[in-house]
């Protein structure tokens, strides 16, 4: 047989292709694949679960995206359909072409370019060194960690969004999103301004429309501004319309620009090398130690020798009032020589020492070269300022950090092309690593190059001024500075065009996901799929960063966006190895936690180095969005990490709460909850759950549980239906918990399984809240009070506590506020502080916020009830509860008359009750509650020794009683048990078994709830009876136990009425059932007359334990 299954393996169906499990071919070749196979064992499950081999062939010719990842591209996707028609087209790119290049296309950018000399001068060598390894760590470290995650399991199209959304989960992963958006939004707003400010101050600086020409200080500065506004808003919209018309243009000239950002570098190496045989000639100014702007003179001197004599030039009549030799001249000019220093020395010159340490300077500080003397008087101003060359920003390290960062990013560029690579598993890491190896070497060589090969003057100098405004760079580069100036505005255009296409897909892929449903509109494009809304929105906030201007100012805000990716990228991979889920099997290997976890750190120590508030104000944005998607967001399962991340909080937390029961001071009532449904399944009781809510103000367990009577396989929808109705009402009602529907086959044992198997381990619920059953007087109603004091008797054996409120429907609901009145204990028995924890946990919440609270106390006769005042206050005020107290006396009274009538029209019902009901199904199913209940709740002591008698009496009197002990007359069941076969040891004589249904069995019962031995049977004597004269005849066989408690019911009755009847909750001991089950009817009745005549009364049995403590 084993060889058959194997063969079935080999022979499987070949034409089968459809990688759906219910498509029709599939149906067709049903019987086929089933046939001689040893398999009609799985016929019927076959729609859920194809046959291994069925799966393995379609799995063979998947495109790319095995099933499991259609969701990502086209769950929710109205082209599905036509998409799935078309032949997909294999996608062809390789590590070279579709990862390497693109990543340094997107890495290498305008900072390179426009700043990075700059840095170099500012920082020193050794500070700018730092940052760079700084910065090029924490990417490769992300990259590592991006790497494991992109190599566990297929990354569809969207790349970066996917994989952090897909292992963190849809909160995080739209958090994340939304960041990597707007840093790729503002890194497009800070690759045009790159490119303009190349246009305007290199390339054509004629064509500014607000001309520079003759403004100083901040008017030129503001002038250089609007410039850029103007340009770069129209740059912005060409680049729109381009994005928009086609990306199939971008992508063409993607390859263009790469040449030109190519071309650049090696042209800075190339000057590099030259400098060290044959420095460029690229003279400085400088007066005394100061740079001077060198634009609108030719000779770096103040006279000229000539064949006339001494003649001055143009530099002089800057600094004078005419060209004469006896003019009056700036101070400082007179006092200081001119000299003529080479702005590039070379490679050999050994600049390097000069430049290892940094110059930071505020905003209008003069760039001065600290080896040459000057002679300043300290008492003159500074006079002619727009001659030398200024700081333009007020520059420190961190703001460095700032700008640098954005230079790095870019290492997305890879995975977001996921979709088109042939092999993505492999190419995404080798290509990004390889990626930032090659930019990381390129970024540091630059920077010793650069503080090698340059004077520092130049350096710090960042428009070029000195050097007849030239891009600094450019002055190093071979064969001529335009190289790189063209280079340069062509690659940072280039990037800029990315950025508007990369973007507005990203933004799609959030929108298509629906987590955020406000940005659902920009889920839409053009028929082809072209994001149109999106490149508006990306637009939009892209001539935001416009509008700012300042390279140096758009830098940094960017820089917070992507080290926030970043930072969730390396916390997602951390997660995933630390948890250990079983799905994380990454095909990269050489990834680490510990890895992950540093990258981390590195991401968020950048973010607070560039600037602390903009992190914050990232961090907010990231959160709020968070919150936003937790709140408002769709459910959706994408089995992420965070997921786990519960899982693994949730059990541990559970293992340490198994470690023993909680002290006094922990314990809150962790209710379960009982409901009931009608036909339809809808909730009953809804305000069981109002009272629930005011119960626990949202702390601890909550449990709410109903059940169901018939089987589980017929009743799983309607159990389902159930559950549905409970988490529903909880929703509104806002009880945070849990839910749990029970079927069994009849109500009884369904409820008892609930009270069993709720909760877990520790997380286990400790009281037990349930209604009133209301109209059990009502004939065809007794099961149901069977069933309650059933319940009752269970809470007690589990040592449950059990809150019963009476006429739930009341009960306030959550919005009803109570703006005064009362809630009153009585407090009649301590069963371990329940009741004065409960109106304690009621206070918190809003509805019973201003009702005060009073505790009531029973005396008797022979207690001192001063001193029980006493007493009681100590407690309460050591126990930190406010209460007015009250010690009511109740003397011993004569039982009266109507105590009599009473009893006796209730053991007359309940004699009606049997008669009436026992009709032959009820018998049965009497007969089977009571089988079930003597194998569970009886326990005796020796059973061999226990002989079963049934008095055949109607209505024995009062003295057959003390002839049987009690431990028989626990084990006397209801009357009507023929032959009950319930233990082995009851030997019943065929005879006994046969009585009429009328008879009754006398019982005992236990009004004491903390574990005081029952009073023997022969207490009960006719001794508080005095008129026993005026007696009716029948009261005369009335059952004393009976009348004596129906006595105790009606005077605290009377009492609770006279002094609460006016509260707006009553809370009550609630007497424990009677120990043998005769007398379960008359307990309803005496709970019944306990609580008459009041409106809210919430009944409270203890579980059994001290719940409040006076200790802190």
């Amino acid at each position: 047989q084993i060889m058959r299954i194997n063969e079935c393996a080999k022979n499987s169906n070949p034409k089968e292709s459809s990688p759906f499990i219910n498509s029709s071919d599939a149906a067709t070749e049903k019987t086929q694949q089933y046939d001689r196979k040893n398999m009609a064992l799985f016929e019927e499950e076959m729609d859920t679960s194809p046959m291994v081999s069925s799966l393995l062939s379609s799995l063979a010719n998947y495109s790319n995206l095995p099933q499991g990842s259609k969701e990502h591209e086209e769950a929710e996707n109205n082209e599905a359909e036509s998409s799935r028609k078309k032949p997909v087209k294999a996608p062809q790119l390789g590590t070279l072409m579709g990862v390497y290049m693109p990543c340094i296309q997107n890495i290498f950018g305008v900072i390179l370019f426009l700043r990075m000399t700059w840095l170099v001068g500012i920082g020193g060598v050794i500070g700018t060194f730092i940052i760079v390894f700084m910065c090029c760590t924490t990417t490769m470290l992300t990259a590592i960690s991006m790497s494991a995650i992109a190599t566990n399991g297929v990354v569809p199209a969207g790349g970066s969004y996917y994989m952090i959304s897909r292992s963190l989960g849809p909160e995080f992963g739209g958090a994340v999103g939304i960041c990597f958006y707007l840093g790729t939004t503002y890194a497009g707003a800070m690759y045009i301004l790159g490119a303009i400010e190349l246009l305007l101050i290199y390339i054509v600086p004629k064509a500014a429309i607000f001309p520079l020409e003759g403004l100083e200080g901040a008017e030129a500065e503001a002038a250089l501004l609007n410039n850029m506004r103007v340009y770069g808003t129209i740059l912005l919209t060409s680049m729109a319309t381009v994005v928009f018309v086609g990306v199939k243009y971008v992508n063409k000239l993607a390859l263009v620009f790469l040449a030109c950002v190519i071309l650049s570098i090696l042209a800075v190496y190339a000057g590099v090398i030259k400098t060290a045989m044959d420095p460029p000639v690229f003279p400085v100014c400088v007066l005394g130690n100061r740079t001077l702007v060198w634009k609108s003179f030719d000779v770096c001197a103040k006279t000229i020798e000539t064949a006339n004599g001494t003649v001055t030039t143009q530099l002089w009549q800057m600094f004078c009032d005419s060209p004469f030799l006896n003019a009056t001249c700036d101070k400082y000019f007179v006092a200081n020589n001119v000299t003529e220093i080479q702005g590039i020395p070379g490679v050999t010159s050994g600049i390097l020492a000069d430049n290892l340490f940094g110059n930071y300077y505020e905003k209008g500080d003069l760039i001065s070269r600290d080896k040459m003397e000057s002679v300043e008087d300290q008492d003159d101003p500074l006079t002619n300022a727009n001659r030398y060359v200024l700081a333009d920003i007020t520059s420190f390290f961190t703001l460095l950090v700032g700008i640098y960062f954005p230079s790095v990013t870019g290492i997305m560029a890879g995975s977001n092309r996921s979709g088109d690579l042939r092999d993505a598993q492999k190419s995404i890491p080798i290509g990004t690593i390889a990626a930032i190896t090659t930019t990381s070497t390129v970024y540091m060589s630059s920077v010793v190059l650069f503080g090698a090969c340059i004077e520092g003057v130049v350096l710090r100098d960042k428009f070029g001024e000195g050097v007849h405004g030239n891009l600094v760079i450019g002055t190093l580069a071979w064969p001529s500075p335009w190289v790189i100036v063209i280079g340069s505005f062509f690659s940072t255009c280039g990037a800029g065009l990315q950025s508007l296409t990369g973007a507005p897909r990203l933004m799609q892929a959030i929108a298509k996901d629906g987590i955020v449903p406000a940005l659902r509109i920009f889920g839409h494009g053009k028929a082809n799929g072209e994001p149109t809304w999106s490149l508006l929105l990306t637009a939009c906030i892209c001539e935001s960063g416009i509008l700012i201007a300042s390279l140096d100012a758009v830098a940094p805000i960017l820089s917070m966006f992507f080290l926030m990716c970043y930072m969730f990228v390396n916390l997602a991979c951390a997660l995933q190895t630390l948890l250990r889920t079983p799905n994380w099997r990454p095909r990269f290997k050489f990834y680490h936690w510990t890895l992950s976890f540093l990258g981390m750190s590195l991401c968020l120590t950048l973010m607070f180095l560039c600037s602390w508030y903009y992190a914050i104000v990232a961090m907010v944005i990231a959160g709020s969005i968070y919150k936003y998607i937790e709140f408002a967001g769709a459910e959706k399962e994408w089995g992420d990490g965070i997921r786990g991340l519960s899982l693994s909080a949730a059990r541990y937390a559970l293992m340490r709460l198994e470690e023993g029961p909680p002290h006094t001071k922990n314990w809150r009532p962790q209710l379960l909850v009982l409901v009931s449904t009608d036909a339809e399944q809808n909730v009953e009781q809804p305000r069981l759950l109002s009272l629930t809510n005011q119960l626990k103000a949202g702390k601890g367990l909550t449990i709410v549980g109903t059940a169901l009577g018939g089987t589980f396989l017929n009743n799983y929808e309607q159990a389902q239906r159930a559950e549905q109705a409970l988490r529903k009402l909880m929703e509104t009602e806002k009880v945070k918990g849990f839910c749990q529907v029970t079927v069994s086959s009849n109500l009884r044992d369904a409820t008892s399984h609930l009270l069993q198997a709720s909760g877990l381990g520790g997380l286990k619920h400790n009281a037990v809240l349930v209604s009133w059953p209301r109209n059990w007087k009502q004939g065809d109603e007794h099961q149901h009070w069977r069933n309650f004091i059933e319940l009752v008797r269970e809470t007690t054996v589990a040592n449950l506590a059990l809150l019963v409120p009476k006429n739930i429907s009341a009960f306030p609901s959550n919005g009803e506020r109570f703006t005064e009145g009362h809630i009153d204990v009585w407090w009649i028995v301590h069963d371990g502080g329940m009741l004065m924890l409960l109106p304690f946990l009621l206070r918190q919440h809003k509805v019973w916020r201003k009702c005060k609270m009073r505790i009531f106390t029973v005396a008797q006769m022979d207690d001192n009830s001063i001193q029980m005042k006493k007493d009681l206050t100590t407690f309460l005020y050591h126990l930190r509860i406010d209460a007015m107290i009250e010690v009511v006396e109740m003397h011993d009274s004569d039982i009266s008359a109507y105590t009599y009538e009473k009893t006796l029209v209730m053991e007359q019902r309940s004699q009606m009750l049997k008669q009436i009901n026992l009709t032959k199904t009820e018998r049965e199913r009497e007969i089977q509650s009571i089988t079930d209940s003597s194998r569970g709740s009886i326990r005796r002591k020796n059973p061999a020794a226990v002989t079963t008698q049934l008095s055949v009496t109607e209505d024995p009197p009062a003295g057959s009683k003390e002839e049987k002990p009690e431990e028989e007359v626990q084990l006397i069941h209801d009357n009507t048990t023929p032959a009950s076969p319930a233990t082995p040891a009851t030997p019943l004589t065929p005879g006994e078994g046969a009585q009429s249904p009328g008879e009754q069995v006398q019982m005992t019962w236990t009004e004491k709830c903390d574990g005081e031995p029952a009073k023997p049977p022969g207490a009960a004597t006719p001794e508080g009876i005095k008129d026993i004269f005026n007696m009716k005849p029948e009261w005369e066989n009335l059952n004393h136990s009976n009348v004596r408690r129906m006595h105790t019911a009606l005077r605290l009755n009377e009492v609770i009425v006279k002094k609460s009847s006016e509260a707006k909750l009553v809370l009550l001991n609630m007497p424990g059932p009677p120990r043998n089950r005769t007398g379960d009817e008359n307990y309803m009745e005496f709970l019944e007359v306990l609580t008459e005549g009041l409106n809210r009364v919430l009944l409270v049995r203890g579980g059994g334990r001290e719940v409040i403590t006076i200790y802190s």
